[in-house]
């Protein structure tokens, strides 16, 4: 199949555009900065005529997307292409004054998931924040939300649960591309940000990131392939919780599972509730790092059926909910940290909501129709900042 979307960074390179022109840029990417033909955008950056590459910017994974999940990125200098690279997941998330000394315009270009807890959403905004303080234009290169961009899925983001895996009030699944965010947060957050796209060519709401025709580059270590993007959304969830969202297993998200758990009567539970889209089936696995770390699991692995019809964000609250049903002298949520107070689970929701009530019929089914709700609203909320139409 051949490529039938430009990136914005694939524009870029064919048209330049005037935010850089005669500018030194420094560039916020990871390896998902790439062109349809396998040029990283740091190749691309450094060798504009017009410009010059004076600072890179890493966030979680690293520049190379070397590093797991929560590892510090530390500030370093990038032997090749000669230049700083600055951490914006160590002790500052926000590029700071002196970052930017350098810098004229911030370049973004990075592949999110189309869902609020992923990081590189929320290191966009601090970017937002930084240029805005600071005086700098920003020029984010839009790329495809792989989910596509008619689904939205959960419910918004509530004041006080903001962190670094919910930057602002937006529903888990935001069924937006990276540049409709920028626009929309700098406009009703007030930002104030000198903000352009370069808007992507080609693409519509209606495509998955399979009929692009794009490279596909893993995001982060543990987002192989569009199998995984699809079911995040939901088990991610698990990160919350003692359970393995599969962490060291050859199909992380995809699987779930814990030593005590029982695969085979969840998958039959689960199966009996008839989702749109998935079907669940009993897999053994012992996972290599994180949770239970050589450990023998039983859990149970979703296939999606239908990408069409599967709602990730409803299947990881189901999932969660009969897990709970199943063992509830096993599963608990993680604690908090010493030092903070909130608990991981309530990051990820949004909210103690989902803490709170799931577990029992008459919760599962408040959350479930509450998100749906706001999710409905939220595509209202959202119309005047799309770029590519309405599904």
């Amino acid at each position: 199949m051949g490529t039938v979307v430009e990136t914005g960074i694939d524009v870029l390179q064919r048209l330049g555009h005037p935010l850089i022109t005669g500018r030194r840029i420094g560039l916020v990417t990871n390896p998902t900065g790439i062109t349809a033909d396998f040029r990283s955008s740091i190749e691309v950056c450094s060798n504009l005529e017009t410009s010059v590459l004076t600072a890179l910017f890493a966030c979680e994974h690293g520049l190379y997307g070397e590093l797991q999940a929560g590892k510090r990125v530390e500030d370093v200098q990038d032997e090749r292409f000669g230049v700083p690279v600055f951490s914006l997941y160590g002790i500052s998330k926000k590029p700071t004054a002196d970052m930017l000394q350098h810098v004229d315009t911030v370049v973004f270009d990075i592949q999110d998931l189309g869902v609020r807890f992923y990081t590189y959403l929320t290191t966009l905004s601090y970017v937002m924040e930084a240029c805005a303080e600071h005086g700098k234009s920003l020029l984010v290169l839009d790329r495809p939300n792989p989910l596509g961009g008619a689904l939205c899925e959960g419910g918004f983001l509530k004041a006080g649960f903001e962190s670094m895996v919910g930057a602002w009030t937006m529903p888990i699944r935001t069924g937006m591309t990276i540049g409709e965010l920028a626009r929309m947060m700098n406009d009703l957050r007030g930002l104030g940000c000198d903000l352009d796209i370069v808007p992507l060519t080609g693409w519509n709401r209606s495509m998955e990131f399979t009929a692009t025709g794009l490279p596909w580059m893993m995001p982060s270590p543990n987002i192989p392939t569009m199998d995984t993007v699809r079911v995040y959304g939901g088990t991610c969830l698990f990160e919350g919780t003692n359970v393995s969202e599969g962490r060291g297993t050859t199909r992380p998200f995809e699987w779930i599972g814990a030593p005590w758990l029982d695969g085979r009567k969840l998958a039959e539970r689960l199966n009996g509730y008839r989702l749109p889209g998935v079907h669940f089936h009993s897999v053994y696995m012992s996972p290599t790092f994180s949770k239970y770390q050589g450990e023998l699991c039983d859990g149970v692995r979703l296939f999606v059926t239908d990408i069409e019809r599967f709602e990730s964000v409803r299947t990881g609250l189901t999932l969660l909910h009969e897990v709970m049903n199943l063992h509830p002298d096993h599963f608990k949520w993680l604690e908090p940290p010493k030092d903070r107070s909130r608990y991981f689970i309530d990051l990820l929701t949004g909210g103690d909501d989902v803490r709170r009530l799931i577990g029992t019929d008459d919760g599962l089914r408040l959350i479930v129709d509450s998100w749906r709700e706001q999710a409905e609203e939220w595509k209202i909320i959202r119309k005047s900042y799309l770029l590519y139409g309405e599904e």
